[in-house]
């Protein structure tokens, strides 16, 4: 009894100051006891108060709000009855605000500031689809420590990131966000960002806590169209959907999770107690907290789920949603809930121990003001080292998709110095374009554009040809598409007859992808088309220089342009890094995350589906097939060329240990230039009692190679990777026949077979 009196009188000391932590080792066991004596001192109002976030709504170094629902938000803070806000910024800002709830609230209890930094801060790598495309998992864990270094210094100490949503249909505007279509893959992604993001010691000062994001399924929206409704199989929902969150709590430790916007199974993820408590908290044991999507309860009446917004914080709170976004549902109703029987209190403390633990585990407790060094805000923003690993990340996220001889003399690419160069496109000036979009922190015009970085190598001339949007762009409202002005078409054309090569650089606009931004038509957006075909009747010698933010339908350009270079929306450092690849400076190495189709008619596309029971070509109709189009995409996932060449050889299985099948294979660069490849292992499981797909990536390395090198590249398959989840979300372990592939892309490599022995 002692004790607890002694720690009781020591914690209303310190929290009472605002800031001062119980010096105890901060073990996990410490924390946990600093959390339970804390629960207990709090009111029901004010644990209510830590499971609402505000985003912010006043200038904290100006005059506090007088009137009107910022003043209702203001005397919140003073009440200790905001937990978390979103979208301050600013270490002085953070620190006015900080000070505020620390010094004028009862207990004093920190505020955690959330914000969307996607992919960096100021200084910006490429959108997470391209750098997923990198497949070079040390690389992004790099490039999101960079952005949460950044972001840290402007006081900043958690982001809504990674995304690590999987997604086939490229219509999507937030396909930008994620990693692509392929689970295996975005899991490791997802663990490389959320260990860069959380660093080592998440109560450094230059650590932010990471958010999986969005729990679940929000990338299977209907039609591609965002927000839109949910309609899986369970089979898909525990083989695709779930594991890379899985592996982000399990592998990488995250912090937090966001829930989705979309209905899944007739309900609403938000107020999903089979999600969120079922599977997230009591099957996987995550011991973070879960905060709503923006306004996500709120939107469950509109849903038709629940009646009003009282009964939708009921729903919210009872399914393990801890924390409301901008519904203001909690805050409103949910100490009534209580008192009406409506909500334990128990899930209250639930929801409220897991709130505060990440606090403690921030050290806000320890010094709430660790964010906030003006000093170090000023050093950080736009630092060199940043800006080198920018530029490397952007290299490294470029994929070659199409490299052919024109001429005896051989491939247009990597372009030499000297030649008559044309460089046609509005991209190509553009300095904004390239940040891409979910770029909250960044200040316009701050990229390198694609003439800059050129320019640093050989002399070029440019024509605009057409304008990708007409106007001013706002993040916030739809782009206006150029689809009618063409008055700079014959300067363009007239420049590319004089010239030897021409590189056009076309794509989409950095807000045409994002939240908010589905496409029906996913290829060249405007007149784009037309521009490229115009310059093509006259000089067939083209470079064609995507910058896009979703994989487009380009049938035409993949079947008569000698040379396509995908280099997405790729930040700050975007015209160096894609000078010194089309210059040869820098090799190519990227694989595509998603597959490219032929049309938009064939989405969603993806590599891994299943077999249908008549996939082969039939004498007659009555096979799968479209009347109109291939089935196989443009451009498949794993794809992507070099400027040499590799050799696979020498395939080998060893089945002789049943728990762990290795797999090796030579990989020899037979080119003439050093180069990197990522060797890609694929599983068939031929027949189980829940029907695999023809094919699913289940390990990847990705290699250095001189010229004349070889490289014994060596997987090994557990059960880990040879099992799957049957439609109650068991995972099982069958015997039988597989299938492995191991090449350079999902359509091509070695094959071979191998039979588990249970």
């Amino acid at each position: 009894m002692r004790k607890i009196i002694i720690l009781t009188i020591m914690v209303g000391g310190i929290f009472l100051g605002g800031y001062k932590s119980l010096k105890l080792n901060d073990t996990k066991d410490d924390i946990d006891q600093k959390v339970e004596v804390l629960l207990a001192r709090m009111t029901l109002e004010e644990k209510v108060g830590q499971m609402n976030q505000y985003n912010g709504f006043y200038d904290a170094t100006g005059p506090a709000p007088s009137e009107g629902d910022d003043k209702s938000k203001f005397e919140h803070l003073k009440k200790g009855w905001v937990g978390a806000v979103l979208s301050v910024r600013g270490a002085k800002e953070v620190h006015e605000l900080q000070k505020l709830v620390v010094e004028e609230s009862r207990l004093g209890i920190p505020l955690i500031f959330g914000l969307d930094v996607i992919h960096g801060h100021k200084t910006l790598a490429p959108i997470p689809l391209g750098e997923a495309a990198s497949w070079d998992l040390v690389a992004i864990r790099k490039s999101a420590r960079m952005a949460a270094v950044e972001a840290s210094s402007v006081g900043v100490n958690w982001t809504f990131a990674p995304m690590v949503d999987i997604s086939r249909d490229a219509r999507w505007g937030r396909v930008m966000e994620g990693a692509g279509e392929d689970p295996y893959l975005g899991a490791k992604i997802g663990v490389a960002r959320v260990r860069g993001f959380q660093g080592d010691d998440l109560a450094a000062n230059n650590t932010i806590a990471a958010c999986a994001k969005h729990f679940a399924a929000y990338g299977f929206a209907e039609a591609g169209r965002d927000y839109n409704t949910v309609e899986v199989s369970t089979s898909t929902l525990y083989n695709i959907i779930l594991p890379p969150f899985k592996a982000a709590i399990e592998q990488g430790g995250v912090k937090t999770v966001m829930n989705a916007f979309n209905i899944l199974n007739g309900i609403p993820a938000t107020g999903d107690e089979f999600l969120q408590r079922d599977i997230l908290k009591d099957k996987w044991g995550f011991n973070g907290f879960v905060v709503s999507d923006w306004a996500s309860i709120k939107e469950m009446v509109v849903h038709g789920f629940a009646s009003d917004l009282k009964e939708a914080a009921m729903y919210a709170a009872n399914a393990g949603s801890d924390m409301d976004m901008e519904s203001y549902g909690y805050v409103k109703y949910l100490v009534d809930l209580v008192k009406e029987g409506k909500v334990s209190e128990d899930k209250i403390d639930d929801a409220v121990r897991r709130i505060l633990k990440v606090k403690y585990e921030l050290g806000l407790f320890d010094d709430p003001y660790l964010y906030c060094d003006e000093a170090r805000e000023k050093e950080m923003l736009y630092h060199a080292d940043h800006q080198e690993a920018a530029l490397d990340m952007a290299r490294k996220s470029i994929v070659l998709l199409k490299n052919e001889a024109t001429t005896a003399k051989g491939k247009l690419l990597p372009l030499k110095k000297g030649k008559k160069i044309a460089v046609i496109g509005a991209l190509a000036q553009d300095k904004t374009s390239p940040l891409g979009s979910w770029r909250i922190g960044s200040d316009d015009g701050t990229a390198v554009s694609v003439l800059e970085g050129l320019k640093k190598y050989t002399e070029v001339t440019y024509a605009k040809g057409a304008d990708v949007v007409l106007g001013e762009v706002d993040f916030r409202l739809e782009v206006n598409v150029n689809n009618t002005d063409k008055s700079g078409f014959a300067e363009a054309v007239a420049l590319a007859k004089q010239s030897e090569t021409v590189i056009m650089v076309l794509g989409e606009h950095g807000f045409m992808s994002g939240e908010g931004r589905s496409r029906t038509e996913i290829g060249l957006p405007g007149v784009q088309q037309e521009l490229l075909e115009a310059v093509y009747a006259v000089n067939k010698n083209i470079v064609l220089v995507l910058m896009n933010g979703r994989p487009l339908a380009l049938p035409w350009a993949g079947e008569n342009v000698p040379a396509i270079l995908e280099t997405w929306h790729l930040g700050t450092q975007s015209g160096n890094a894609i000078a010194q690849v089309l210059f040869g400076d820098y090799n190519p190495s990227g694989k595509l995350p998603m597959s490219f189709p032929r049309s938009v008619g064939q989405c969603p596309i993806y590599y891994n589906h299943y077999s249908t029971g008549r996939p082969d070509v039939a004498p007659d109709v009555f096979w799968s097939h479209y009347m109109d189009e291939s089935n196989d995409p443009l451009f498949p996932f794993g794809h992507g060329l070099s400027y040499t060449e590799f050799e696979y050889s020498e395939l080998r299985i060893d089945e002789a240990n049943s728990a762990e099948i290795k797999i090796s294979v030579v990989v020899r660069n037979i080119g003439k230039v050093a180069g990197e490849e990522v060797t890609q292992l694929y599983i068939h499981d031929k027949a189980a009692r829940v029907a695999r797909p023809v094919k699913e990536l289940k390990g990847f390395e990705k290699s250095s190679l001189a010229p004349q090198e070889s490289k014994t590249i060596t997987f090994a398959l557990t059960e880990n990777e040879l099992g799957f989840y049957d439609n109650q979300g068991k995972f099982v372990l069958e015997a039988g026949i597989f299938d492995i592939m191991v090449g350079n892309s999902s359509i091509k490599g070695l094959s071979g077979s191998f039979e588990l022995k249970l």
